[in-house]
């Protein structure tokens, strides 16, 4: 079995998610928020909780991209992460500007992850075989 989709989209939102360390570094060092402190000015705080947000949401999404993958296919499971990965781009470039704005970004990740989640219902339960 080879899920070479699969494997390239993890890859991806493996560096979406460097990325959003490194917006997090940057704001740390523009804003003179010393390391470990947590809190400072609305700018920092926002890519934190984008860079928080996007690790709590992986939690959730790797495995089910994953058991998607093995059980209804390699291409429908990187189609959908592809979609999730562009919502997590879409959510962080919309909160790192206006935190009210986060919404739309957040809606399409999370309804790709439940796709997913899904995909691997319905492909361990054999509905499409």
């Amino acid at each position: 079995m080879h899920l070479q989709w699969t494997s390239w989209l993890t890859l991806a939102v493996l560096c979406m998610y460097i990325w959003n360390v490194i917006i997090v570094g940057r704001m740390r060092n523009v804003h003179k928020v010393p390391a470990p402190a947590m809190d400072g000015p609305p700018e920092f705080l926002r890519a934190m909780r984008v860079q928080a947000n996007t690790v709590e949401q992986m939690v959730f999404f790797f495995p089910a991209l994953w058991l998607c993958a093995i059980w209804s296919g390699d291409i429908p499971a990187a189609l959908l992460g592809l979609v999730w990965l562009f919502g997590r781009i879409i959510y962080a470039l919309a909160y790192l500007k206006d935190a009210s704005k986060r919404s739309t970004g957040f809606l399409i990740s999370s309804v790709a992850a439940i796709a997913l989640m899904l995909g691997a219902v319905v492909g361990l339960s054999g509905v499409l075989k």
